[in-house]
């Protein structure tokens, strides 16, 4: 039998990461055993869906590279084999109409929630259809004895009683087919062999479980991941760091540090934390995936993408960085590869928008340098310091970090002062701020005509606060 996962989103909003992560786990499951994964989009609630969240869903798996062998699907091209179920279903007697008002089920709600039992429909039109031709549902008709039980591939053996699960609608009165048996249709049809799913979805399994008997389909496997909390213990939410895929790609994250991070809440192999695609779809087993739930690490988030910002090849980082640099509209054919910029601010940088924020330096020049900086650093005291090794810059003919850092040492020993008393005001002067990687390589990135220059800019900056 051919493994076959799914991830199944519905279209109200940007994929999170509890999505995500149930997402890749559907993924790795597939890769793992050699089987395939199905992308469907659950797009029946007209109301909630928008073209918008199918175009994040859609570019979030792309840029996350968890790529599909089916779909994506859409329930909505998919409604008259739905509906051709249910007819089928009312034919056999598995389904039926139900002609009770909104008000009457207001009503039974009411008292049943009064007198402390659970809300449930009472199967009045179970067993009497006498308003045939008027507006109505139609229900499944649930199995009235007996268990469901099922085995939870992450938590075991669960078990439901009948008498506890209500006859659920399956088609509205307009005509439009419920979620619950959709999806059982989807995954009947497209041969789905396991269900890999939040752990919200396990009141509806029993459900499905009872429709797909009902129907003489499989029954596919179940394993229903655990929710994913804040440090605080409540529900994840934006407060916690939580965002859309996109907007981690946005902030300047590396799809292989949120893919390492996400399997991470809540599946192990040992002590250790790093893991590449093909560790993960070597090693991914769901008997590792624990119950209890995952907590949400921003800090931690941060540290991977540092780190893969620094081992992934330069030239790969550089390519999404280039995507960062062009949204800053910076141009870049004015200064130094993004390959060695990666190499040269990486250590500093826990993401890719923080090192283009920081790096417009090297490629687009400046009028005004940091008040703070430049009155701390480019005053009287410090003009002697800034000409001398402008002047043994200037002289270079081998432009490289090593002769740069030369002229520095140079100047440092002529004027007899600490190394120091140099390299600040050079730093402020080249960057137009105080801080920036060795200064040595930052003089030799910048360019020679464009270092001398701003210094040029910053001892006229000192000339004239000395008057």
């Amino acid at each position: 039998m051919k493994i076959k996962t799914r991830f199944a989103p519905s279209p109200t909003g940007d994929i999170h990461v509890g999505g995500a992560r149930t997402a890749l786990y559907s993924w790795l499951f597939a890769r793992n055993q050699g089987g395939e994964f199905v992308l469907r989009i659950e797009d029946t609630d007209l109301e909630r869906s928008t073209q918008q969240a199918i175009d994040a869903i859609i570019d979030g798996m792309k840029w996350l590279n968890l790529d599909w062998e089916q779909g994506p699907y859409f329930q909505t091209k998919r409604l008259d084999r739905y509906n051709a179920v249910i007819d089928d279903m009312l034919a056999q007697g598995t389904a039926y109409k139900c002609y009770c008002s909104k008000e009457r089920l207001d009503a039974l709600r009411k008292t049943q929630m009064v007198n402390g039992k659970k809300p449930r429909y009472d199967g009045r039109c179970r067993y009497n259809n006498e308003n045939s031709g008027s507006p109505c549902v139609v229900r499944f008709r649930n199995p009235q004895e007996g268990s469901v039980i099922f085995y939870d591939l992450i938590r075991g053996p669960i078990e439901f009683s009948n008498q506890e699960l209500d006859d659920i609608i399956i088609r509205r009165t307009e005509g439009s087919p419920i979620y619950n048996l959709c999806v059982v249709i989807d995954d009947w049809d497209m041969e789905i062999t396991h269900v890999i799913r939040g752990d919200d979805h396990i009141n509806n399994t029993p459900r499905q479980i009872n429709i797909l008997n009902a129907l003489g389909a499989p029954v596919p496997k179940y394993a229903h991941v655990s929710m994913i909390i804040g440090e605080d213990g409540k529900k994840l939410s934006k407060r916690h760091g939580s965002v859309g895929v996109m907007q981690y790609r946005d902030e300047g994250l590396l799809p292989e540090a949120l893919l390492n991070y996400l399997v991470r809440l809540g599946w192990s192999h040992g002590d250790r934390e790093i893991f590449s695609i093909d560790d993960m779809k070597q090693l991914f087993s769901l008997n590792a995936v624990s119950k209890s739930p995952s907590v949400f690490n921003t800090e931690k988030l941060l540290w991977l993408n540092n780190y893969y910002i620094n081992n992934l090849p330069a030239e790969y980082v550089a390519k999404k960085l280039g995507w960062h640099m062009e949204q800053q509209r910076i141009e870049t054919s004015t200064g130094p590869q993004l390959a060695y910029l990666v190499k040269l601010l990486g250590e500093r940088c826990n993401t890719l928008k923080d090192m283009a924020d920081s790096c417009h330096y090297f490629y687009k020049d400046f009028s005004s340098l940091d008040a703070n900086a430049a009155n701390k650093y480019l005053r009287s005291m410090a003009a002697p310091q800034l000409q001398g090794v402008r002047d043994k810059l200037a002289a270079l003919t081998d432009w490289t970090a090593e002769s740069v850092r030369g002229a520095i040492q140079q100047t440092a020993d002529i004027l007899e002062v600490e190394m120091a008393k140099v390299c600040m005001p050079l730093r402020v002067a080249v960057t137009g701020a105080s801080k920036s990687p060795a200064i040595d390589v930052t003089v030799q990135a910048i360019g020679k005509d464009r270092s001398l220059a701003r210094i040029d800019m910053a001892l006229a900056f000192i000339a004239k606060g000395a008057q």
